[in-house]
């Protein structure tokens, strides 16, 4: 894993707030990097299988955590079934945006790529110096990712991991080759740091055939399916797919209750970005095998995993793969 030495932050942070400033294409937060320079877009991206780590994988290292538009436009995306974790949270005018988070495997594409939040910064101090792909931020939220805990790779940092994609209009056809930026392959699982468990359900439980939860301008809504034994995804009552046609699933899917404020940043239309609080507890509900279990969370410090518990105090497992955290109000 690469550590950046104090003077290498410094001139990144100098050289992303240059970008943010000369930045030609704007849309909500975001200033875009070199990869947006005029050029004829390239190839529509093809998504690539999830590819193994490599033999003899680290014990650690960073897991790559990126940040991908989730509007209308942007969909359907690419490289997004591959995700270990992928959070959902409220950004600006009640939409919502992905982070979507590889440690075990790396797809061939990923994207839409856009723009970082201030609470993200917080939900990835969990990850040991994860490597964070983004389109840009605003200009005010740049020294303080140059001073987290973090590897970020924007177009401005790495222009080479991205090109934008035909069929569709900037700012939703910039694309990550995460090769580009994790040469070393993925991880592997021990650098998922989230304090998740794995294992059989708890018993109980509440039979649910089907959970939405609603922003003001989005929604989400998981179905159980008995075939395929997961939760199938659907995003504003349309069911979520790649682009390869591939349905988006999750074995498990977390609705996490959580304090929401405004935070200090806005868009260029002033209105301000929410500032998702992750650190803390609260009441989650954890749906696994076509069952709603409530349980409590608690994080207690940003470097900290969450842990889920029943209201008998024992640790409330999740099956197996994926899974899928969407941030409520609570």
């Amino acid at each position: 894993m690469r550590h950046e030495a104090p003077t290498r932050r410094t001139v990144l942070t100098a050289a992303l707030a240059a970008v943010a400033t000369t930045a030609s294409l704007t849309a909500g937060c975001t200033r875009h990097g070199t990869a947006d320079d005029g050029r004829p877009p390239q190839a529509t991206p093809t998504p690539g299988e999830g590819t193994p780590a490599p033999s003899g994988q680290r014990a650690t290292g960073s897991v790559l955590a990126v940040k991908i538009d989730n509007v209308a436009a942007a969909r359907p995306q690419t490289g997004l079934d591959s995700a270990d974790v992928v959070y959902a949270e409220q950004v600006e005018g009640g939409l919502s945006r992905l982070m979507a988070v590889y440690a075990t495997g790396l797809p061939a594409v990923i994207g839409p790529v856009r723009s970082v939040r201030e609470s993200d910064l917080e939900l990835l101090r969990q990850f040991d110096r994860p490597t964070l792909a983004f389109s840009g931020a605003q200009r005010k939220l740049l020294p303080l990712i140059g001073r987290a805990p973090l590897r970020p790779e924007s177009p401005a940092e790495t222009s080479r991991a991205y090109y934008r994609g035909s069929g569709r209009p900037a700012p939703h056809n910039l694309y990550l080759r995460p090769a580009a930026v994790l040469p070393d392959g993925a991880p592997g699982r021990a650098a998922l740091t989230t304090g998740f468990r794995y294992g059989p359900a708890p018993a109980g439980g509440m039979a649910t055939a089907a959970r939405t939860v609603r922003y003001p301008a989005a929604r989400f809504t998981f179905t159980w399916s008995g075939d395929h034994n997961r939760w199938l995804v659907s995003m504003d009552g349309t069911p979520a797919r790649t682009t390869a046609g591939t349905r988006l699933t999750a074995p498990t899917v977390v609705v996490q209750y959580v304090k929401v404020t405004r935070s200090g940043f806005h868009d260029v239309l002033g209105n301000y970005t929410p500032y998702t609080h992750t650190v803390g507890s609260g009441r989650a509900d954890v749906l696994r095998d076509g069952r709603t279990f409530r349980t409590t969370w608690s994080r207690p410090a940003a470097t900290d995993g969450t842990a889920f518990t029943g209201a008998d105090g024992a640790p409330v497992d999740f099956a197996d793969g994926p899974v899928w955290v969407v941030f409520v109000k609570a």
